[in-house]
Parts: C-alpha cells; sequence; structure tokens
C-alpha cells in the first residue's frame, strides 16, 4: 500500500463558481452527447482517483460497468473531505459534487501534480446523471449522501463504521438518457484507456468489471492492470507484432528541477515511427515542449555518437530528425506542478522551460546507455544511415520531378479531372478505383465543386517501403500533386487544394484491399490529413431493387436487403442486381447513390486511438506474416459473405 503521506483536509478545497451551465451546454463540459462524452464520464472520476495516486495516497482503482447501466469507481485513496465547508456552509462532499470548479486541484498543498486543472469533473458527472451516490471512508467512518442530475437529495449521512486505514471513495453515476444519445458504454475502449493509465503510473492497479448481462453470480468479465515496467512495458506492448532491431528498451526515470521525466523507446525495421507524449497522464496529442525536447536531444546524441564513433564525418554529414526517428516507438511521459495546455482538449503542453528539462534528461539517459550498449548504438545508427541514403534519394526524385514539371508546364497529373472552383472550401476530390469507374465518376460529378482521380489497380504498400521507393510509384506521385501538400519534409497541410480527400472503391474484397491500401498511406506519410478530418470514404450500394431497367431502390449489404424486400413485399416481382463494381453504374446511378451530397453515405475516418491503429496497419500491411494469420484465424468465424 502507498504511503498516504500528505495532509488533504476541508481547506484544500477552493470554490470558483456554480454548476448551473453543465446541464444547458453539456458538449462544452465533456465534448459531446455521443458515446465519446458518455465515456469521458468515467475518465472523469478515474482521473480524480489517480491523481491521488499521484499525491501517494491510493495504489487501487476499481472500475466497475454495472448491470443496470450505472458505473463504480472506487479508489483506495484518502476519501473527499467530510467537514464542513468553510465558504459553502455544506459539507465538503456536497460542495465538491454540486459546484463547478469546487476541487483540490486549485492547491498545491493536496496535489503536487494533478491531470484535471479545470476542477470540473466530478461535479459535470453529479450533473449529467440521473443519480450520483458518493461513499467516502474516512477518520473510522463511512459516510453517504445522493445526487440527482446535480442537486443532492439527501444529506451527508454516517452510515457505518471502518477501521481508521480503511480510506478511499467510491462514487456511483447512472448516466441521463435525456443528455445522451447512446447510454451504452463499450468495454473495448474503456479498457485501452485504463491500460494506457496503468501503464503511464506504474505504481497504480486498475481493476475493471464488465457486469452487463451476466447471471446472478457470474463474475462477469474482468481485466486487472498494473505494469511495474511503466513506459518499457508501454513501448513492449506496442511493438509486441513488430520486429525490434535491439532487444533491451531504452529507459530511463528521472526527477529534474521538480519535474518527473520518464521516457522508453526502441527502435523497429519498420519505416514510420510511433511517438507518443503525456504531460500529467494527459495524452498530448499536438506534442508540445516535451516532445520538442525529446526530440531535440535524439537527434543531437544521435549525431554525437556517430562522429564520436567515426560513423559520421563531419557536421555537413549529420542525420536529420526524420532519419534519427525512422522506426522508433516512443513514449514519453512528463509529470509537473502546474502545466499549461494549450487549448480545452489539452493537446499540446505549453510550458516552456519543460524543453530544457526533458532535453537535459533524455540526452544523459541515452549517452549512458548507448555507452554501455555499443552494439544497439551501432544498430541504430545503421538504421538512421540507411534512411538518410533513402531520404537523400527520394529528395534527387523530388527534384527531378519538379524541373519536368516546369519544362512540360505541367503542375497537375494529366488524369485528373479537375474541378472549377477555386480555393479549398467546399471541393472534393474523389481517389476512384479503375479507369473505367473514374470515366463514370467524371460523367457523374458536379464538375463545379468534385474532381475526380481515377486510380489504375492497387497502390504500392507503403508499410513495406521507404519514401524514395513510393516516389516511383506513378499513382502516389499523382496524388501527392493532386493533393499540393508534398510530403516527408515538404509536407504542408496548408497547401491542401480539396476540403474532402473520399476514397472510392467498389463494394468488394480487392475494393477493401485498395480502401486499405490507402489508408495506410495517408496514415504513415500524411497523418495530418486524417487528425484534421479531411480524408473520407465513400459507400457505394451493393444491390439494386429493380422494376424493370429502373432501380427502385438501392441496398448496402445482404442483411439491409433482406429487410427491404420484406418490407417492399416478397410477393411482388422485383429483379435484383449486384454491382460487381462502380463500373457497373451509368453516371445517373453514381451520382444518386455515391456522390450526390443529400443522398451519399460517406464515412470520416478519424484516429482516435493511436497505438491501435499504428498495430492495426503493422499487423495487416506488414512483413510478418504471423500475426495477420492469426488475425484471419480469430476472425475468420464472423465472416458473413465474401466475394469469390
Amino acid at each position: 500500500m502507498t504511503e498516504k503521506n500528505s495532509h488533504y483536509g476541508a481547506e484544500n478545497i477552493q470554490v470558483l463558481t456554480g454548476l448551473e451551465p453543465v446541464r444547458k451546454r453539456p458538449g462544452m463540459y465533456i465534448g459531446s452527447t455521443g458515446q465519446k462524452g458518455l465515456h469521458h464520464l468515467i475518465y472523469e472520476v478515474v482521473d480524480n482517483s489517480v491523481d491521488e495516486a499521484l499525491a501517494g495516497r491510493c495504489d487501487t482503482i476499481a472500475v466497475t460497468l454495472n448491470d443496470n447501466g450505472s458505473v463504480s469507481v472506487i479508489d483506495n485513496g484518502s476519501g473527499i473531505p467530510t467537514a464542513i465547508h468553510p465558504q459553502t456552509k455544506k459539507s465538503t462532499v456536497e460542495t465538491v459534487l454540486t459546484i463547478l470548479h469546487a476541487g483540490g486541484k486549485f492547491s498545491n498543498d493536496a496535489y503536487k501534480v494533478s491531470g484535471g486543472l479545470h476542477g470540473v469533473g466530478v461535479s459535470v458527472v453529479n450533473a449529467l446523471s440521473t443519480e450520483l451516490i458518493a461513499e467516502v471512508k474516512r477518520e473510522g467512518k463511512l459516510h453517504r449522501q445522493t445526487f440527482a442530475r446535480g442537486k443532492s437529495t439527501s444529506k451527508l449521512e454516517i452510515i457505518d463504521t471502518v477501521s481508521e486505514e480503511d480510506t478511499g471513495t467510491k462514487i456511483t453515476f447512472t448516466p441521463d438518457g435525456e443528455i445522451f444519445d447512446t447510454l451504452e458504454f463499450d468495454a473495448d475502449i474503456l479498457i485501452k484507456r485504463f491500460r494506457e493509465m496503468a501503464f503511464l503510473n506504474k505504481n497504480i492497479t486498475i481493476i475493471f468489471t464488465d457486469l452487463r448481462g451476466v447471471s446472478d453470480g457470474d463474475e462477469g468479465h474482468r481485466e486487472v492492470f498494473h505494469y511495474e515496467g511503466g513506459l518499457k512495458s508501454f513501448v513492449e506492448f506496442i511493438n509486441k507484432k513488430k520486429n525490434a532491431i535491439h532487444k533491451d528498451v531504452v529507459y530511463m526515470d528521472r526527477e529534474k528541477d521538480g519535474v518527473d521525466v520518464e521516457i522508453a523507446l526502441q527502435y523497429t525495421d519498420a519505416y514510420s515511427e510511433t511517438v507518443i507524449s503525456f504531460a500529467n497522464n494527459i495524452n498530448t496529442e499536438e506534442g508540445g515542449s516535451h516532445l520538442s525536447g525529446f526530440k531535440s536531444a535524439l537527434t543531437r546524441t544521435i549525431n554525437d555518437y556517430g562522429r564520436t564513433n567515426n560513423l559520421i564525418k563531419d557536421k555537413e554529414d549529420n542525420l536529420s530528425g526524420d532519419d534519427v526517428r525512422e522506426g522508433i516507438s516512443a513514449v514519453i511521459s512528463v509529470k509537473l506542478p502546474n502545466p499549461q495546455f494549450e487549448g480545452q482538449t489539452k493537446a499540446k503542453l505549453g510550458n516552456s522551460e519543460i524543453k530544457g528539462v526533458v532535453e537535459s534528461v533524455f540526452a544523459e539517459g541515452l549517452s549512458d546507455f548507448l555507452d554501455v550498449h555499443p552494439k544497439i548504438g551501432k544498430a541504430i545508427l545503421d538504421k538512421a544511415l540507411s534512411a538518410r541514403r533513402a531520404r537523400e534519394a527520394a529528395r534527387r526524385a523530388r527534384d527531378l520531378s519538379r524541373k519536368k514539371n516546369i519544362m512540360d508546364s505541367m503542375t497537375l497529373p494529366g488524369k485528373l479531372s479537375d474541378c472549377q472552383m477555386a480555393g479549398k472550401d467546399g471541393t472534393e476530390i474523389y481517389l476512384v478505383e479503375g479507369n473505367s469507374a473514374g470515366g463514370s465518376a467524371v460523367d457523374a460529378r458536379d464538375s463545379v465543386f468534385q474532381a475526380i482521380l481515377p486510380l489504375r489497380g492497387k497502390i504500392m504498400n507503403v508499410e513495406k517501403a521507404r519514401l524514395d521507393k513510393m516516389l516511383a510509384s506513378e499513382e502516389i506521385k499523382a496524388m501527392i500533386t493532386a493533393f499540393g501538400t508534398g510530403i516527408g519534409e515538404d509536407f504542408d497541410i496548408t497547401k491542401l487544394r480539396y476540403e474532402k480527400i473520399i476514397i472510392m472503391t467498389d463494394a468488394d474484397v480487392d475494393g477493401a484491399h485498395i480502401m486499405t491500401l490507402l489508408l495506410t498511406f495517408f496514415f504513415r506519410y500524411m497523418r495530418p490529413l486524417i487528425e484534421e478530418g479531411h480524408v473520407y470514404v465513400a459507400k457505394p450500394p451493393l444491390f439494386g431493387i429493380m422494376k424493370g431497367i429502373k432501380p427502385l431502390r438501392y441496398v448496402y449489404d445482404e442483411k439491409e436487403l433482406k429487410r427491404a424486400l420484406d418490407e417492399m413485399g416478397r410477393d411482388k416481382k422485383f429483379d435484383i442486381k449486384r454491382y460487381k463494381g462502380l463500373g457497373e453504374m451509368n453516371a445517373e446511378d453514381l451520382w444518386e447513390t455515391t456522390m450526390d451530397p443529400e443522398k451519399r453515405i460517406l464515412l470520416k475516418v478519424e484516429l482516435n486511438d493511436l497505438v491501435q491503429a499504428d498495430e492495426t496497419f503493422d499487423m495487416l500491411m506488414g512483413s510478418e506474416v504471423e500475426p495477420r494469420r492469426e488475425f484471419i484465424e480469430d476472425n475468420a468465424i464472423f465472416v458473413e459473405n465474401i466475394d469469390a
């Protein structure tokens, strides 16, 4: 049990404002009223328990999805203070749960390090729940108070006695169906979050239990997350299906100037990088000063090591940041007293002083590691030097391409049918499988705002190729030129020529493969296109229910076809046309089903879990066969229909 070494009482709780706006504008506080916002309720409560662990007062957190739709979060921290608060004249439990911005996170005496600095967490959860029950073990007593939609429905009562050492808080809440679009929690999403939290906090254990739909006496689905290796275990998890070029993970966990810096990394034979950064357990998806410090130290230290060992001759031969990060899997975590996050989403760390702290700690730690492990240092340097040779070849290819474009007075690929509208806003480019479908799409489109780029066959699998090899592919070069952003060192999303990039492939296995190849390309080499919401997948129909030569209705899969025929009446005679490819549709059908903004189905490509996405692309498209075989064997049972 972690020593409870810091006093935490009623005087640590400060009140800033009231709670009234939360139910009127829940999206301002939890992001959305969909499933993402629903999960956010759990994260807010769990984050409070994790902050207790960071303060040295807690080491176990249990999260349970109950069968009645409620959620329980239990920790063995010091418990929410129960004394009367001097400002509100109410119990501190009631103050924390009913008043916005009331919490101990604003007092450095209570929490040296905290992620939930906005202080809105548990009160927002209360406001958006039909019922919330708070139970607190503290000072030898078990206290209980109930709430509904942000208001107390009982006084704080003592309902039992406990030992003085038995402390902690239990929050049980039921999300409000009047607020949320769905009340269905996704256990897989929660498991990934709790696993990540356990990696980031090696001294805590998180227990997740799903009791939904289980019989009486059944323990339900239960998982326990505890990783004494911390980020070292995290990197091993990221690379479990990759081929690492060195067995030992580079790992350091040091404190400097009041900041805890924990970093782990390992190189693989892949060509892409996976670098994830956190500040006070918050995933800083847009990086910030800690990530800048890491990158700067990595580049400088690898170059210094290369020159010391006569593998790099002089400064003119220095490796670039892209060179030294090729194939790297790394996790950076800093914990600091007063983080400054940019934006409400806390996506970027702004503390300028953290760059120097991380840079100093990491450069020293990496230098020490390379000195002790010269074979690993040589393997890393060989990998980076190979990346540099490929980068230089890619640069020469880009330079040659630019010269050709100037000479030929052609800046766009010849097979691109561009749109008439100037500027990016409101425009879209369809990446269409095959020249035949491309021709139909050109005839079907609204040429004012829709551009068409037909792709011949399957593009190169970029998971198995470096940038220099990719630039030899005519299809990839055509996309890069059409988008206008460039690639690699030249990538600039501000130069994007279209608001939407829409993948439109046949509704069959080959079409799915081409779509996966394109998504792999975007994820590995143009990730900001996905992160900023520019990539979409068009969903063409699989069947047309025909009366003569005219489709009466389009349907998109076998189950929908069955439902449609039942609705339309099976006693009537219809012809069922299966569209084997987009090229089989005439322009009118293609416009109506797949290109008309008023009727089409577009699926927006979003990146919600970088680690899972990286693992999935590596498994599906990487060079290792065994993980792909295991995936096929595990999931073959779920396949209902497959094209011959």
